[in-house]
């Protein structure tokens, strides 16, 4: 019997170091043994268009421009220039039985919301963020009339999608409050691979190399954007001047990349080191060089973003300290599990108090990590999220995907 076809549209994918390529990688290869699984995602540097196969997943990568994404004028573009090639060269394809996609560009379930009716299938949208309220409330959108034409285009699947997915309980409140059909919502939190990412000596070749083997190392490793709430932990940074060992190292790329490098420099902050993406090969050494993980999220976003790096921390055994307000899924989880300690946002007071006892040996990090790495394995494993995924799936297919996860 031939296998149900999933069309899967988003602008990351392999080898892209974004959290939603890299999630949306693992999902799609894990759906390989029941479905035809068919990714059309967007330019990246050093990639080329056209179409390829990795792991049994088929990649159609479409012409679209990759601008420097600090600059929302040019993110715009990367946005329009992709969802109007993908959706181009998705209606070129044979009819889909399902049609998948994340919310990069925000925009893109509304794309993918026509194509779905085109092929008369149903389609799944899984909401990484919340648009355009996590853009107005970190300061990025102030223009009415493109704040309104998200909320219009964003409210479109919202209300037609077979199935919104929401990454968190309070992101699926927000998307309610949106306009989501409760009865076609499902939460699936985001997972991580536990069985490549394991914990590793905090000593390790990735720590030495970069002189950090000797060192506490508070870490922030992912986005660095506006949600981030970063300059909260810089700020705590000036107030630990005296602890010669402390290393803040800040991890990845993002649109204040460079506005957070100049504020250390004016700090005068020897302390602080920034470093870019690391591969997905050393990404198990590099998480396991930090003694404690810096989480942060900005006043008022709880529920609108869910920072994905958290399940990467706590597969690694790291403890984590959370900045967040105190609804905020991820200091929830910290503090449900007891695997780190969370703090309201925007106090570096607060936070340099925090990992002051962290590094005078006043909180048993070891501890907090071996709860968080429990936490992983059991609860946000990736085979426990494909799992979810295909069940989905099958549910909205019918009978025919029921058979071929009869044969796996």
């Amino acid at each position: 019997m031939e296998r149900p076809r999933l069309l899967v549209l988003n602008q990351y994918y392999w080898p892209a170091l974004e959290a939603t390529g890299q999630l949306l990688t693992d999902l799609c290869e894990g759906l390989t043994d029941a479905f035809d699984v068919t990714v059309v995602t967007g330019m990246i540097e050093g990639a080329q268009c056209g179409i390829s196969e990795r792991n049994g997943v088929r990649i159609i990568r479409v012409s679209s421009t990759f601008y420097d994404r600090r600059r929302l004028s040019l993110r715009t573009v990367n946005y329009l220039t992709y969802t109007v090639a993908a959706s181009w060269r998705s209606l070129r394809l044979g009819r889909p039985d399902v049609v998948f996609c994340m919310t990069d560009p925000p925009f893109l379930g509304t794309a993918a919301l026509g194509v779905a009716r085109r092929f008369g299938a149903p389609l799944v949208v899984t909401s990484q963020d919340v648009f355009p309220e996590i853009a107005v409330e970190v300061g990025r959108l102030h223009n009415p009339a493109v704040i309104e034409a998200i909320r219009v285009l964003v409210g479109a699947y919202l209300r037609r999608a077979e199935r919104v997915v929401a990454i968190g309980d309070t992101m699926r409140e927000r998307l309610e409050e949106k306009g989501a059909p409760p009865d076609r919502m499902q939460v699936i939190s985001n997972w991580v691979d536990t069985e490549r990412l394991v914990p590793q000596p905090r000593d390790n070749d990735w720590a030495r190399a970069n002189g950090l083997d000797d060192a506490f190392v508070v870490m922030h490793s992912g986005n660095i954007g506006y949600a981030q709430d970063l300059d909260t932990l810089l700020r705590a940074g000036a107030l630990l001047r005296d602890l010669e060992d402390l290393r803040i190292v800040i991890i990845g790329a993002g649109a204040r990349s460079l506005e957070l490098a100049e504020m250390a420099e004016r700090l005068e902050l020897e302390s602080v080191r920034f470093l870019p993406y690391q591969s997905r090969d050393v990404l198990t050494l590099s998480l396991s060089a930090a003694s404690i993980h810096f989480v942060g999220l900005a006043r008022g976003l709880a529920g609108y973003v869910v920072p994905s790096r958290l399940y990467g921390i706590l597969s690694v055994g790291r403890p984590v300290l959370v900045a967040a307000d105190p609804e905020c899924e991820t200091a929830e989880v910290v503090t449900r599990i007891g695997a780190g300690v969370a703090i309201p946002p925007g106090n570096p007071v607060e936070l340099a108090r925090v990992i002051r006892e962290a590094h005078d040996g006043k909180l048993d990090l070891a501890a907090m990590g071996a709860r968080g790495r429990a936490f992983a394995t059991a609860e946000a494993d990736r085979e426990v999220a494909v799992s979810k995924y295909r069940s989905l799936f099958a549910e909205l297919i019918g009978p025919r995907a029921h058979s071929a996860l009869s044969t796996i």
